[in-house]
């Protein structure tokens, strides 16, 4: 990023590289969460959820490849250590002891609502102030936002499955 472009930007650049790279580290869990999940996940709907998590886990690592260019671009040196990730990183993986699609499924909304989170706050600080963060953390919370209702549609629809199951057990 040239001179003027960083001297025009209205905030402090140091603080949003540190909000990049939290957010990046956040996109990798993400993306090995989706992954791993949709490789290990068993339970009603499985055949139906698994590609759309890979699709999910492919945007992610999209997302990660934004964020580091930007990253870049300000000046600032993206997180090179994976260890770093669980340090820096406020959106937490959560390891897939359970296949079962629903707690899958309930551990990936808990990461998309964090990156919501994360996203929302980037937009904010860089709105009216760093356009093209601020275009980058909008196109990535719109993903965040459809990811999120796919999976509670899948939750509701495997709940409503099973209350279906139960009624004619009945």
């Amino acid at each position: 990023m040239g001179k003027k472009a960083i001297e025009i930007l209205d905030l402090d650049v140091d603080k949003l590289i540190e909000m990049l790279n939290a957010a990046l580290c956040e996109e990798w869990l993400a993306y090995y969460q989706y992954w791993i999940g949709a490789r290990l996940m068993e339970g009603p709907m499985r055949s139906e959820i698994e590609p759309e998590l890979l699709l999910h886990a492919t945007q992610e690592l999209n997302h990660a490849v934004l964020v580091v260019d930007r990253i870049i671009q300000l000046g600032g040196t993206p997180v090179i250590n994976p260890a770093d990730w669980f340090k820096l990183g406020r959106c937490k993986y959560d390891e897939p002891s359970d296949p079962y699609v629903e707690v899958i499924l309930e551990q990936n909304l808990n990461g998309e609502r964090c990156a919501i989170q994360r996203y929302k706050e980037i937009a904010d600080y860089t709105s009216g102030k760093d356009h093209t963060t601020h275009q980058i953390a909008t196109a990535i919370l719109g993903e965040e936002l459809e990811h999120e209702n796919d999976i509670e549609d899948w939750i509701t629809d495997i709940r409503r499955m099973k209350e279906e199951m139960k009624k004619i057990r009945l």
